[in-house]
């Protein structure tokens, strides 16, 4: 019998041992994800110094007989003697990094929407790897911060393809809890590379170390299938239907006897589809993405400003960066619960986290250092992470949800530019501590105060029917609620 695919992923098994077996690996790619990341937050750290004479040396050559670094780790600020005048470079190195990443997101989405998602995937992780060594290899300063450009650009191309793939294997039910999954294997993944850092010093062999399992998850993945939503969406109905033969037996089902019938999809290929200057034409939609790519900039800035910053808080730098992941494991059921609570929904629920988060970063700049551990900085800034991350979180399902079906993807796509932006400028705002120590968290305390009450003037959108198409976005049936399910919501 013609059955649809998601009646196929059903007789296959949505989430069975199989389905599980294929995530688990791309899941677990996430740790590997962290560590390219948040690379620069301990290869990039500056440890204490001494100059033993009067005024700045003149020459490199010079400063290398004068300078005495104190701690006991390099990094490439005391291997190329990035301080003072060359300071700044630690920052530009990371931002070239995320620079990489607006770029890999923007051409490996369409990539993988036209050659397969398995293809554009191996080959940004193949490239990963490569440009990772390159890093830990690199001979000066200039090859270093270019290697991290490139792995940036392949990097976040292939984190997105990863991401897309894990969901395409599962059925729609188990979208959110893959999803989320994802971005708290992400957190635990920087714990992980604290702890790398703690035990490898050297700043060379850390790089190389870190970069490693990029070998082993490569080789894993010649084993995954091609995704068989894609190939269902280009009409390769022989393929997909292979796929989920697979995915059936791997879950311990017999053969399955059933036939695809052709997705609506690929019976209207010459019809155009809206795009993104369809966002700017609707006026409810241009003052919703406009909102929206604030919201995206501020929860990027903010998310990775703080993480960066963890290796300028006082005490451990190691325990401190380990914390500033492990911080996020709480954010996942945090929001997941408030989310689907009438009283709270989306909109009320990431208004909040984002002022929560942004009170506690302008208080930060009020606590003193001998203040009780409820009230320390470092307590404060874990805490303003912990926030950010849930509303981070809640921003991935309230984006697609505000988009109709026809112009989703032209919408996150749009927002996922604007984030990438603020995570280019996000190295530079710990770095204005140099004309205040109060500067870098009022910047990310006002910016998320004024993100979480903007949040205030878009729609709620539990228990709403999903639009399908722009007129559905005007239609009675969209502005009201589903009686129905509200009901079944507070029973």
């Amino acid at each position: 019998m013609a059955v649809g695919l998601e009646e196929a992923l059903e007789a296959a098994g949505e989430f069975g041992s199989e389905q599980r077996r294929l995530t688990a690996c791309l899941v677990l790619l996430q740790v590997y994800v962290a560590c390219q990341s948040m690379l620069i937050v301990l290869v990039g750290a500056v440890p204490e110094y001494h100059i033993d004479q009067d005024g700045f040396p003149a020459s490199r050559a010079e400063l290398a007989k004068h300078i005495h670094f104190a701690d006991n780790f390099t990094s490439i600020v005391t291997e190329w003697y990035l301080i003072e005048q060359e300071a700044y470079k630690v920052s530009l190195a990371s931002s070239l990094f995320f620079a990489g990443l607006l770029i890999g997101n923007i051409t490996f989405g369409p990539l993988s929407d036209k050659l397969g998602r398995k293809p554009v995937y191996i080959s940004g992780l193949f490239f990963d790897v490569v440009f990772g060594y390159v890093t830990a290899l690199a001979p000066n300063y200039d090859t270093f911060a270019v290697s991290r450009f490139f792995v940036g650009i392949v990097n976040g191309g292939m984190a997105l393809v990863s991401f897309v793939l894990t969901q395409e294997y599962v059925g729609k039910s188990f979208w959110s809890f893959t999803g989320s999954l994802t971005n708290l294997t992400f957190a635990v993944g920087i714990a992980v590379y604290a702890l790398l850092g703690y035990w490898v010093r050297e700043w060379r062999s850390l790089a190389l170390v870190s970069n490693t399992p990029g070998v082993i998850f490569l080789l894993l993945s010649f084993m995954l299938p091609e995704s068989p939503r894609w190939l269902y969406s280009q009409g390769k109905m022989a393929e997909a239907e292979d796929v989920l033969q697979y995915i059936a037996l791997g879950n311990g089902k017999e053969r399955l006897d059933l036939k695809l019938k052709p997705s609506a999809g690929t019976l209207r290929k010459d019809e155009s589809a809206p795009g993104i200057l369809s966002l700017v034409k609707q006026p409810v939609l241009w003052w919703r993405t406009i909102i929206l790519m604030y919201i995206w900039y501020v929860c990027s800035v903010v998310y990775y400003g703080l993480t960066l910053n963890a290796g300028e808080l006082r005490g451990n730098l190691y325990l401190n960066v380990a914390l500033s992941g492990l911080v996020e494991v709480p954010a996942f059921p945090l929001c997941m619960f408030f989310i689907e609570k009438s009283w709270s929904g989306r909109r009320k629920t990431m208004a909040c986290f984002l002022i929560f988060a942004g009170s506690a970063c302008i208080f930060t700049t009020f606590s003193p250092n001998n203040a009780g551990l409820l009230f320390s900085p470092t307590w404060l800034t874990l805490c303003g992470k912990m926030m950010v991350s849930a509303a981070f979180n809640i921003l991935y399902i309230y984006t697609s949800e505000l988009y109709p079906t026809v112009l989703r993807n032209a919408g996150l796509g749009v927002c996922s530019m604007s984030c990438r932006f603020g995570g280019i400028l996000a190295p530079f705002v710990p770095s204005m501590k140099s004309l205040s120590p109060s500067v870098p968290f009022m910047v990310f305390g006002i910016s998320g105060l004024s993100a979480g009450f903007l949040t205030l003037l878009l729609p709620e959108t539990l228990n709403k029917p999903i639009a399908e198409s722009i007129e559905d976005l005007q239609s009675p049936k969209y502005q009201v609620l589903k009686n129905e399910e509200a009901a079944e919501q507070t029973n």
